[in-house]
């Protein structure tokens, strides 16, 4: 699928008074639960071939406490962790199939009206350096209570090839966000990862390191909130210069050239508890940690973008940190560039990963290769995904 820069998403009629599809395209579910572990976000949408994607339906479910504790604690070695990764799986798959259930009852279509359903699944291990990527799913599950075929398991091919396995999305992004001026689309999860669009050439795209994920644990460590809200906490302490300096300088992944991607592996409590121990400063505030580690967000990612892509003229924000005021602040004055939610360009920033993995179902149905080597640095485009039919 293409479409033409700028394109706004369309708006569509969900179905015929028959409940059965308008002609127009195939459609497709994309399922998406990122390393914020914060909930399931879901679209419905109808992707005609070069034509922007209609989307018809959107849905956002809450992740369950008990299942969001055991997801961050399977994010590092346990007890009985394969019985336990095993049985998460299936309790995602069971959320990941009540917001396809949502989906279909927005529209009044029905399960063989879709083409298939996308779940990206819950990555808890990262290691390319290593060989290999583990995303929590149970798509065989979904795909029996859900009705409709499911392609997922979507980085692993990439990663066999050499690749990072991270980022996938910015073909996707190329697709309906490219620009006749260099653009850099800025996707702010638990982790920041960004896409680089220069007219004439591929995409690039690559991690620039913590976003949410030290903003959310450092602020349900304080306050018991699971995040800080407009950047509020934050905007209550100072930067602290030297412990913000001492954050970078410490960690070696920062100055790695991409393609690099990263995870909960690297950034996590552990992390961040070390080098505030070693901080030879006084002990710092709370709130200025939280203002420390906004910036550390922001200013990793302007390092990344200026030392990748000096030329880009803007920046377009998408996922749960967009909507965080008080990062965007942090983000606007770090990049001295005008940035914006992609909602300014029709696709809202919470729909934004949701429908990549519609769009990246899609690819793998018609055989198309969506790993690009530029991106990850694999031997080569690979297809990416497996099919578990319903």
């Amino acid at each position: 699928m293409t479409a033409s820069p700028n394109a706004q998403l369309s708006s569509a009629e969900a179905a015929s008074p028959q409940g059965r599809p308008k002609a127009g395209g195939p459609l497709f579910i994309g399922l998406m639960s990122g390393t914020s572990v914060d909930g399931v976000d879901g679209v419905l949408v109808r992707l005609p071939d070069g034509q922007p994607p209609q989307v018809l339906a959107s849905a956002s479910l809450p992740m369950p406490a008990a299942l969001r504790a055991e997801l961050l604690a399977l994010n590092v070695p346990g007890d009985d962790e394969l019985a336990r990764a095993a049985l998460a799986a299936n309790e995602l798959a069971r959320l990941y199939a009540q917001a396809v259930a949502d989906l279909l009852a927005q529209t009044g279509l029905q399960a063989q009206d879709i083409a298939a359903v996308g779940a990206h699944g819950q990555t808890v291990r990262h290691r390319p350096d290593r060989g290999y990527t583990l995303q929590l799913n149970a798509p065989a599950l979904l795909a029996e209570l859900s009705g409709i075929d499911v392609i997922a398991d979507f980085r692993s091919r990439d990663v066999a090839a050499g690749g990072q396995g991270a980022p996938l999305v910015p073909p996707f992004h190329a697709a309906i966000f490219g620009a006749p001026q260099g653009r850099a689309v800025l996707n702010l999860g638990g982790i920041a990862n960004v896409t680089l669009l220069t007219p004439g050439q591929p995409p690039r795209g690559f991690d620039t390191g913590p976003a949410n994920v030290f903003l959310d644990a450092w602020c349900q460590r304080h306050l018991g909130q699971p995040y800080d809200k407009d950047g509020r906490w934050a905007a209550s302490g100072q930067v602290l210069a030297p412990l913000l300096e001492q954050l970078i300088a410490s960690e070696p992944w920062f100055a790695l050239p991409p393609p690099k991607s990263t995870g909960r592996d690297l950034f996590n409590l552990r992390w961040l508890d070390d080098r505030l121990a070693a901080y030879d400063g006084p002990a710092p505030a709370p709130q200025d940690v939280q203002a420390t580690l906004q910036r550390l967000t922001a200013r990793t990612v302007a390092n990344a973008i200026d030392a990748a892509a000096a030329d880009t003229r803007e920046v377009y924000v998408c996922g749960g940190g967009a909507y965080n005021a008080g990062l965007m602040r942090e983000l606007a004055y770090c990049l001295q560039r005008p940035v914006h939610a992609t909602d300014a360009l029709g696709v809202p920033a919470q729909q934004v990963e949701a429908l990549a993995f519609a769009w990246l179902a899609q690819a793998f149905l018609m055989g198309r290769p969506a790993g690009v080597p530029e991106v990850t640095g694999a031997r080569g485009p690979r297809i990416l995904g497996a099919r578990y039919p319903a």
